[in-house]
């Protein structure tokens, strides 16, 4: 009978090492996802409907600001939880016919899209 002496501890530690990167790595990712994925975004003809997740806050907490295409969200000074966002859309916004919602710590924003203006006249023909 033989034994074989235990290989050290450097070259153990070397031989998990990857599986801890690798698991470290995994969990950074899925943070990110997380955080990515708060929001969700559908559109139809006449408007963008967007849905965020802000457990904790109230509505007199939260500021909505809406510039073009660009919608700014934020909590403001004194909420319990911070949050910060903003969101670019493909087209302007009509702030006339949008409107938003917070209820159970979900925050649901229905934009209209404001439709383009035509500036084409017709030209007679003599």
């Amino acid at each position: 009978m033989f034994f074989a002496a235990p290989a050290p501890a450097s070259l153990r530690r070397a031989a998990y090492s990857p599986a801890n990167r690798t698991l470290e790595r995994f969990l950074q990712e899925t943070q990110l996802a997380s955080r990515q994925r708060s929001c969700a975004i559908a559109q139809d003809d006449k408007s963008y409907t967007l849905t965020f997740d802000v457990p904790g806050i109230a509505k007199e907490q939260l500021s909505i600001g809406i510039e073009g295409s660009i919608v700014r969200i934020a909590s403001k000074e004194g909420a319990p939880r911070q949050y910060q966002s903003a969101y670019e859309l493909p087209q302007d916004i009509d702030v006339a016919s949008s409107e938003a919602k917070l209820e159970n710590g979900v925050l649901t924003l229905k934009l209209g899209k404001q439709v383009p203006v035509s500036r084409v006249t017709e030209l007679p023909i003599h």
